[in-house]
């Protein structure tokens, strides 16, 4: 694997601390137009370079007064810096950028208006670093599974170690250096692409953590940090891309035998070569309803594999494998062949009662009862989770949209999935079972766990599902 590095982003901030001796307030009584760089250039040197360098090596930051701004106009993006400079934008760092001389935090000095635009056109301008290589980062094709895989990296690379992020309405994480929840609005991507290869690179021997992550890792946490404080953030849907325009149920035909029929076999049945071993087994694609599922699930579980849906970890991630053309063609196969069939083998969704033998959940779980009315309000919301925003996946792909297991998926997965209308198996499963059984997916079936959704939202869920037992 190719090694790239994930750092815990220290001393991404721009204070003025001068051994414990904040500097507030405006440089000089006299206001600078935004295009008088001399002038400019003046206040560069003679008060933010009393704390902050331009130019040399980098250096630790406990040789420092505050962070290096040699490479200021390849770091922040202008709207973002020029809020900062105001003084409109919050403070980075909680416990002061030089923490070992003080833990309190530091207010940054403020300039005017068209001051702060004359440093950042300087900056731009003098101020660019080398390293950084433009578009080596691209925003615009973050997609919405990228930054939940950021997300997982970013906590998994201890990334939540120093810095704190927004999580549901909450900051999270340890506040020892740079706050990351507006990363998304303060930097440039390029540069905090080329930062996260080596962090060293610019703040040598300061505490920073080099992780042992691929260039795709790398990228997912940027792309992660690329959202934070971003409204409405528009995500890429690579389904959408000419390969997708342009794909070939022919090549894709090939690709199966080549790849998939390992696992599901020569004519989609499920008895590849392979499937004797596996637990879950293989989904039987000739009695799913690919034409009818969403293409976001398609793209995402052939692209990204299984534990990038939920489902078996033994589906393996074939977008490095076959590229995007050979994604969109494999996706094209599946709809064009196959359209939903008989029954999967094993009993039949519909049987009522509905044997299983799912793991039984903690018994702290299974004390647990709805803390929810069983109120239309509620039932509603349950309802639409179950028909179309649960994520990875709306429910009803594989329960069927009666709740009978029939979904376009259903007939596909060994065993069948379960059977909500019937009230004989259903009154003797505990809230807390289905609670957990949604968070954490079902072990050796096809039952994804759909642990982003908030505990709310599963008993809303949970009351639907309820509601359709006959």
């Amino acid at each position: 694997m190719q090694r790239g590095v994930i750092s815990m982003f220290r001393g991404l901030g721009v204070y003025v601390v001068a051994a414990g001796v904040l500097l507030v307030g405006l440089v000089s009584s006299q206001q600078l137009r935004a295009g008088d760089q001399p002038r400019v250039k003046e206040l560069i040197k003679n008060t933010c370079a009393s704390c902050h360098r331009f130019e040399g090596k980098p250096d630790s930051r406990f040789k420092l007064k505050a962070p290096d701004l040699m490479w200021a106009g390849s770091k922040y993006q202008r709207t973002w810096l020029i809020g900062w400079l105001i003084g409109k934008e919050a403070p980075l760092y909680a416990k002061g950028y030089r923490w070992d001389l003080s833990q309190e935090p530091a207010k940054h000095m403020t300039v005017s208006e068209a001051e702060a635009n004359g440093i950042a056109d300087y900056f731009e301008k003098h101020y660019k670093d080398r390293r950084v290589k433009v578009g080596a980062f691209d925003v615009s094709k973050v997609t919405a599974m990228e930054v939940e895989f950021g997300r997982g990296a970013y906590k998994a690379h201890a990334c939540i170690g120093c810095h704190v992020i927004e999580e549901n309405g909450t900051i999270v994480g340890g506040p020892q250096s740079a706050s990351l929840v507006e990363a998304g609005r303060r930097y440039n991507m390029d540069w905090l692409y080329r930062f996260g290869q080596n962090p060293q690179d610019f703040t040598p021997h300061s505490g920073e953590f080099l992780a042992d992550a691929t260039d795709p890792q790398l990228r997912a946490v940027i792309g992660f940090l690329a959202v934070q404080g971003v409204k409405d953030f528009k995500y890429y849907e690579p389904w959408t891309s000419k390969e997708f325009k342009t794909a070939s149920v022919d090549r894709g035909k090939l690709l199966y035998k080549e790849y998939c029929s390992q696992c599901h076999g020569a004519t989609g049945h499920g008895d590849g070569p392979a499937a004797s071993g596996l637990k879950p087994r293989p989904a039987v694609h000739a009695n799913m309803a690919f034409d009818k599922l969403p293409m976001e699930y398609l793209y995402n579980v052939v692209n990204h594999g299984g534990r990038a849906v939920g489902k078996s970890t033994s589906m393996p991630y074939w977008g490095l494998t076959i590229g995007q053309r050979g994604v969109a063609d494999v996706i094209a196969y599946l709809k064009a062949t196959f359209k939903g069939g008989a029954e999967a083998a094993g009993a039949p969704s519909g049987v009522c009662p509905q044997p299983r033998n799912t793991q039984q959940a903690p018994s702290e779980f299974l004390a647990k009862a709805n803390p929810l009315p069983a109120s239309a309000e509620h039932v509603q919301a349950g309802r639409k989770l179950y028909m179309e925003t649960a994520k990875p996946l709306a429910c009803m792909n594989c329960h069927g949209t009666r709740g009978d297991g029939a979904g376009p998926l259903g007939g596909g997965l060994i065993p069948p999935p379960r059977n909500f209308t019937c009230g004989a198996t259903m009154k003797d499963i505990p809230d807390g079972q289905l609670f957990w059984t949604i968070k954490n997916g079902s072990p050796g079936t096809g039952m994804m766990a759909f642990a982003d959704m908030r505990d709310q939202e599963v008993w809303q869920l949970i009351l639907y599902i309820r509601s359709l037992a006959q």
